[in-house]
């Protein structure tokens, strides 16, 4: 299935509409389709993640979040997806590490963390 960038735009949002108004499971329809067509994309995995988390599938939300790569701007949606789901599988001290890579990479050359 090829969609062009507005297509996918769109089949986005009326998942995330969808999920916001509780019908998460024709959110998760949208959001397994368009991870399907482009499993790399990090957007709609993360939609997708999320929603398995919420169904208690947190192998598959790890799957979804570790095929995809995510844009710059979701590296903490990314991270906290994944501290998530590894603490949903009883991973609990890799997601502690997860979560502090996470943090060790947006300090910065002299940024104090407290």
């Amino acid at each position: 299935l090829r969609m062009d960038a507005d297509e996918r735009q769109f089949l986005l949002t009326a998942a995330w509409i969808f999920a916001r108004h509780g019908q998460r499971a024709r959110a998760r329809t949208l959001v397994e389709a368009l991870c399907e067509a482009n499993p790399r994309d990090g957007v709609p995995a993360a939609a997708l993640a999320d929603l398995l988390l919420a169904d208690g599938d947190a192998l598959g939300a790890l799957r979804a979040i570790r095929m995809a790569n995510f844009p710059p701007e979701l590296d903490r949606v990314e991270a906290i997806l994944e501290t998530r789901a590894l603490a949903a599988v009883g991973r609990r001290a890799e997601g502690v590490r997860r979560w502090a890579r996470y943090l060790e990479s947006k300090k910065g050359g002299a940024r104090k963390w407290i």
